[in-house]
């Protein structure tokens, strides 16, 4: 419910913050690869490389309603978006610091950004 899917062409996350709840119909993803990286006390860490449309958020909370305890995520850190990915990223601390030509060298041109959209 917090998607910005639109029912009747109104985004859901709209409807949510109404206290509305609406059917929603599934939908078909990918998940292409999926590993555990890290288990403590009340945490598990994990990576998984999807499709569009796949909620990390509900899929954490699905695990929590299978296994009885509840879950939700603590993290959650994109580290690719279709051709984008953190190869060209900077922290906002290393921001900060940085000359004007670091940042020019980090910010994508217009072409890059076509190039990288397909289009």
């Amino acid at each position: 419910m917090v998607s910005a899917i639109k029912k009747d062409g109104v985004a859901l996350y709209k409807l949510a913050r109404q206290g509305k709840t609406v059917e929603r119909e599934p939908r078909f993803v990918h998940v292409f690869a999926h590993e555990i990286q890290g288990v403590r006390p009340g945490e598990i860490d994990f990576r998984v490389v999807c499709s569009k449309g796949f909620y990390v958020r509900t899929y954490a909370h699905d695990i929590g309603m299978d296994l009885g305890c509840g879950a939700h995520l603590k993290v959650l850190r994109r580290t690719k978006s279709g051709r984008f990915n953190l190869d060209r990223a900077i922290t906002v601390e290393d921001l900060a610091a940085a000359s004007p030509e670091t940042i020019r060298s980090k910010v994508l041109s217009l072409p890059e950004v076509s190039r990288l959209r397909g289009a």
